[in-house]
């Protein structure tokens, strides 16, 4: 998914240099932005990866006469029948996990401007309509306001464990008295700042 989802992520970004190289697909999905969890994967296994993808007919290798190396790209759009707003909503789900339509929204700005939550919401909602559906909403989980979206490409399990995913934790109780710490500093020395600068106008004046 990985792999599927830095080929979608490529194309629509930067079409220049798409289709992506063996090396410049490796680097793309062991990108340090956009991606979550990052991962090292090698070309191997990114070739394995491809391998499985072209076998659902979901990427496709290209070798020109002009290119010297081979050149991979994506199926997705055609194969699932899928308009600009869902492959990029897709993509992000691709690379980033369960999100909330929020972030979502923010995160497809490169691919697609959503005008408001409501459109990508719209968009998110015909994943989860399509038989069989492509997106699933997943239950609200303890300690978050809003409910999570996570693509069903690699199957339910995927989502069902996402699902299951703990929330994220809460600041530890040694981290929160390190910032008290910090600010009760920071208020002693503003105060002796301010006194400095009282005694400061008192000679001047």
């Amino acid at each position: 998914m990985r792999v599927l989802g830095s080929l979608v992520e490529k194309d629509i970004t930067t079409p220049d240099y798409y289709p992506l190289t063996l090396n410049s697909l490796t680097n793309a999905c062991n990108q340090i932005n956009n991606r979550d969890p990052v991962v090292a994967l090698g070309e191997a296994e990114v070739l394995r990866a491809l391998g499985a993808l072209r076998e659902a007919r979901l990427a496709f290798v290209f070798e020109g006469a002009e290119s010297r190396v081979s050149k991979y790209g994506h199926r997705l759009t055609e194969a699932l029948e899928l308009e600009r707003p869902e492959v990029s909503v897709l993509c992000v789900l691709l690379l980033r996990g369960p999100q909330t339509v929020g972030e979502i929204r923010g995160r497809t700005a490169r691919m697609h401007a959503f005008a408001s939550l409501g459109d990508a919401e719209a968009s998110l909602e015909r994943l989860c309509a399509r038989i069989p559906p492509l997106v699933a909403k997943l239950p609200r989980q303890s300690g978050m306001k809003e409910q999570r979206y996570a693509h069903l490409l690699s199957g339910p399990a995927a989502a069902e464990a996402a699902e299951r995913a703990p929330a994220p934790a809460a600041p530890d109780a040694d981290r929160l008295g390190r910032v008290e710490a910090e600010t009760a500093a920071l208020r002693v020395e503003v105060a002796e700042l301010r006194k400095a600068l009282e005694d400061l106008r008192a000679q001047l004046g």
